[in-house]
């Protein structure tokens, strides 16, 4: 059976990165609390080893982020910038040259909607769907959607998901994600495009904002840090990134033996049932 070495502190491994990716909800804060030792571990990072960017699916462009960890008690000298699905999602809309869009997201979206700059008419209308979650995802479910998914498959939309997340956990409960609705069209048959984790626009962007910060070049040793097999893992994987699993967030319940500890045989075998592996996996972000 495969094994995940398990550390409990960043500091363990630190010396031999260059450059740190770390996703934010479930790693960072629950979308209500900042986590305990986060500050600490990201700004040691920072000081001592290199840059550090937030990696979110947030289907947001980054200008807005900043503010919201502001509000939650990050420092922004814990970081050096943020890159989000919203950031990676705008080339994907700018390949549809301006042609109308069925606008899928709650109203606190608005902001990404609008930058983007393009029309939004009703679905019989629409050349593709631009997707940042459900409508409401305190209430309703994928469940409540597949009648308007399959109208827009039988219309052919291509299906944009500006936050491939299934799922996040928001205090206490897990909720929706615009991913979720992605899935239940591409079982659909429906052609969907993302930009977000694990796919490869958003760390192509985070590559060019690392060379920005330095020699015009992409550090080489880069650590990326996350919660989600199938989004920050899998990302990681694909990129051939080292990455630290975080048993927290999303999957704070799993890999954990009869005394609640994080259990590196199960978290690695947990990773091979899915074709993962994990450099190395924590109980939380600590330095």
């Amino acid at each position: 059976m495969p094994e995940t070495k398990i550390i409990s502190a960043l500091r363990e491994i630190a010396p031999d990165y260059d450059a740190l990716l770390c996703d934010a909800w479930g790693v960072v804060h629950n979308g209500v609390d900042l986590f305990d030792g986060v500050e600490e571990a990201l700004s040691e990072f920072r000081a001592k080893h290199g840059p550090v960017f937030i990696l979110t699916n947030a289907p947001r462009l980054s200008a807005v982020i900043p503010d919201q960890l502001d509000s939650l008690g990050l420092s922004r000298d814990a970081y050096d910038g943020v890159v989000t699905s919203g950031d990676a999602t705008l080339a994907a809309v700018r390949s549809f040259e301006g042609k109308p869009a069925f606008k899928l997201g709650p109203d606190k979206d608005n902001t990404i909607f609008d930058a983007f700059g393009i029309d939004y008419v009703p679905l019989e209308e629409a050349t593709f769907i631009l997707c940042t979650g459900l409508f409401d995802d305190a209430t309703e479910t994928p469940e409540d959607y597949h009648a308007l998914l399959g109208q827009a498959h039988a219309l052919k939309l291509p299906f944009v998901c500006a936050n491939p997340d299934i799922v996040v956990r928001r205090g206490n409960d897990l909720i929706y994600c615009g991913g979720a609705l992605a899935e239940v069209y591409e079982k659909l048959g429906g052609n969907v495009i993302m930009a977000g984790k694990p796919h490869a626009p958003i760390y192509d962007l985070a590559y060019e904002r690392l060379a920005e910060l330095g020699d015009g070049e992409r550090p080489k040793r880069i650590l990326v840090i996350g919660d989600g097999f199938n989004t920050d893992i899998l990302g990681a994987n694909r990129q051939g990134l080292d990455v630290v699993f975080i048993a927290d967030g999303i999957s704070q319940d799993i890999g954990r033996n009869d005394q609640g500890r994080l259990d590196g045989r199960l978290v690695g075998d947990l990773l091979s049932q899915r074709g993962l592996t994990a450099t190395v996996a924590m109980e939380a972000l600590k330095w």
